[in-house]
């Protein structure tokens, strides 16, 4: 075998023990064409990347089979086969039956159900509808889940139905929109099931089983299998029907045709079974002599064990199973003669055949711990026994399999040693808690001592506290006249500021008073009836940034002059635009404003309109009275001896007269 087809059936064997579909009885022509196919549609290039595929992508699964299981199927598909079986077949086989016997047909391999509905309709004609409801029962299975859903809903569009005859389609279907959907009440006799024909049992006595081109996917071997299964499953006097493309030419033994060309056939009883499967009938009853008391009770004895047991013979076919076997894994007295390696049991939940072949060669009970099976929603836990059966001249006959629940026993074992942990654990918590009394009784001694020591510290400390409190008190006291004194300045403060107030709003020239860096502290009403800005919009303004109409960028000479502390006036005349857009002339005047230490803490400017001086700013200084009014000189006297006087009552707070 090549490493390519290796690879191959390492798939095949996957999908048989990870999905239950086994494939490996397909012919491998077809098989991996169609593999192939679903690998390019996925994009991998080999079988091994393939299986690593659907390990990650389970859902893969379902894509793979649709293409393996490919689904032709139609209503009266090679229209005269079926109308043989109408014309020839399904009258003979009524009037072989009772009036009110039952009538029983399997559709194996029904893919979307339309043959199973074709069988509906052919024998609802023969019977008509009410006798067919009471007494036809036509069971459809197929392995394909995808399929028998489409097929339990029973609707179809018209392309798939186009091959029905018009009668029957208007009889039979009821039309919603662009779909025709099978009559509900006939939809009732149709049983739809899962069922593979390799590992399933197959539906007992039918009298008509239709699987049609089902075989030809399947190698002699498999499809020798298949038919020892569809020859049990027929009735005596069963047909069987079968595709154009199944000859059954080497199948003489099982099936006589009735038409070749259409592919129709009777089953052929036989006494024995065949290759050793004791799928067909029951053997005669002279193969076995009926068992004597001590045998029977042997046999009773198995059926009634507690434990689920099966015996399988050295030829690997199954020989007998007990009640419990058939409740915990399905196998049942029906598949007693097939063989073990076809049930599920050989491979779930455990592979069971290589214990078995162990068994056989070192003859000895061979034990398998602790597996798990899901059954449902229940997870039990199973010891399996696997013992040699061997006659009296230890020639091997078989083996017993016995499968001992231990659900119970290890769930109580796992509880003991999770309690004999928490015990432990418990017990280490004791001994440190024990120890941790110890350790903190010694500090609670060492507590008490040391609280002995503070009360002795707390009693010095309160004392020391009484004097601090007198201290305080003390201290209270002069803050206390501090205040007051304090309260005194504040009050002088406020005098000396209406002073000043008073004074400034009493000139009629404006006065803008500028700190050493030509911001603007203080701005009289006569300078906001002049420029127009009141005096919180201008305050902490620099003086040559104002936009007030006057040129203040040509008083910086003066103004720096006045800051140096340079004696004499300092005047200006200047052209300007008061705040109602005119323009005007301004006398500007600027003279040191002295701090208590004789230096210059600023300047103040004053600002009068002159109507005497020529605009360009070079008329001579006023130094005297005009017009019965103080010169600006004497204004700028005047307004200094308030600042000043204004500045020694806010003198040093801290110093008394």
């Amino acid at each position: 075998m090549s490493q390519l087809d290796a690879s191959f059936e390492t798939l095949l064997l996957h999908l048989k023990e990870h999905r239950g579909f086994d494939f490996t009885g397909y012919k491998r022509s077809s098989l991996t064409r169609r593999v192939n196919r679903r690998m390019a549609q996925v994009g991998v290039s080999d079988y091994a990347e393939y299986l690593d595929y659907l390990e990650v992508h389970t859902e893969e699964f379902t894509a793979l089979f649709n293409t393996i299981l490919i689904n032709v199927t139609g209503f009266f598909r090679d229209a005269e086969a079926w109308e043989y079986l109408r014309a020839e077949i399904i009258p003979a086989m009524l009037a072989a039956k009772a009036p009110d016997e039952v009538l029983r047909v399997w559709s194996a391999g029904c893919a979307s159900g339309e043959e199973a509905y074709t069988l509906a309709m052919i024998l609802a004609e023969a019977l008509g509808m009410d006798e067919f409801r009471q007494r036809v029962k036509i069971y459809a299975t197929d392995v394909d889940e995808d399929g028998l859903t489409h097929a339990r809903h029973a609707t179809y569009d018209e392309q798939q139905v186009r091959a029905v005859p018009a009668a029957l389609l208007e009889r039979y279907f009821d039309q919603v929109g662009s779909r025709f959907s099978f009559h509900k009440d006939l939809r009732r006799s149709v049983i739809f099931g899962r069922n593979d024909l390799v590992q399933d049992a197959p539906i007992s006595k039918i009298d008509l089983l239709v699987c049609r081109n089902a075989l030809m996917y399947f190698n002699a071997e498999i499809q020798s299998r298949i038919l020892s299964r569809l020859h049990f499953a027929l009735a005596p006097t069963g047909v069987l029907f079968l595709g154009k493309a199944e000859m059954l030419l080497s199948h003489a033994e099982m099936f006589q045709p009735i038409d070749l060309k259409r592919r129709v056939f009777r089953k052929v009883p036989r006494p024995l079974p065949l290759n050793g499967a004791f799928l067909a009938e029951a053997p005669l009853p002279h193969a076995r002599p009926p068992m004597g008391g001590l045998e029977l009770l042997h046999h009773a004895a198995l059926l009634a064990s507690p434990l689920a047991q099966v015996v399988v013979t050295a030829d690997g076919l199954i020989a007998l199973c007990n009640r419990q076997a058939e409740a915990l894994f399905g196998v049942s007295s029906r598949d007693v003669g097939r063989p073990f390696s076809d049930v599920v049991l050989s491979y779930r939940p455990v592979e069971l055949r290589r214990y078995i072949e162990q068994a056989h060669a070192e003859r000895r009970m061979v034990r398998v711990a602790d597996i798990e099976y899901v059954r449902g929603s229940e997870t039990l836990c199973l010891d399996i026994e696997i013992s040699p059966l061997a006659d009296s001249d230890a020639g091997l006959l078989g083996v017993i399999l016995s499968f001992h629940d231990v659900t119970e026993p290890r769930r109580l074992r796992e509880e003991l040693q999770q309690t004999n942990r928490q015990l432990e654990t418990a017990y280490e918590e004791l001994q440190s808690t024990n120890e941790e009394l110890e350790t903190m009784n010694e500090e609670l001694q060492s507590t008490v001592e040391e609280l002995e020591t503070t009360n002795e510290e707390l009693q010095s400390t309160n004392e020391e506290l009484e004097t601090m409190n007198e201290e305080l008190q003390s201290t209270n006291d002069e803050l206390q006249a501090i205040n007051d004194e304090l309260r005194d300045r504040t009050s002088d403060l406020n005098q000396a500021k209406q002073f000043l107030e008073t004074i400034l709003t009493g000139l009629r020239a404006g006065v803008a008073v500028l700190d050493t860096d030509m911001r603007v502290l203080v701005w009289n009403r006569r300078a906001e009836d002049l420029w127009g800005l009141r005096q919180d919009e201008i305050v902490g303004q620099h003086f040559l940034n104002l936009d007030i109409g006057l040129p203040t960028q040509q008083l910086r000479p003066l103004i720096r002059r006045t800051l140096a502390g340079v004696t004499g006036p300092h005047e200006m005349v200047l052209s300007a635009i008061n705040r109602r857009g005119r323009l005007i002339l301004v006398r500007v005047a600027g003279s040191p404003l002295n701090g208590a230490d004789g230096s210059a803490h600023g300047a103040i400017l004053l600002m009068e309109q002159d109507s005497s001086a020529p605009p360009d700013g070079t008329g001579p200084e006023l130094t005297e009275q005009q017009d019965g009014q103080p010169s600006p000189s004497a204004l700028d006297s005047g307004l200094e001896a308030g600042l000043e006087a204004g500045l020694n009552a806010g003198g040093d707070t801290t110093t008394t007269d």
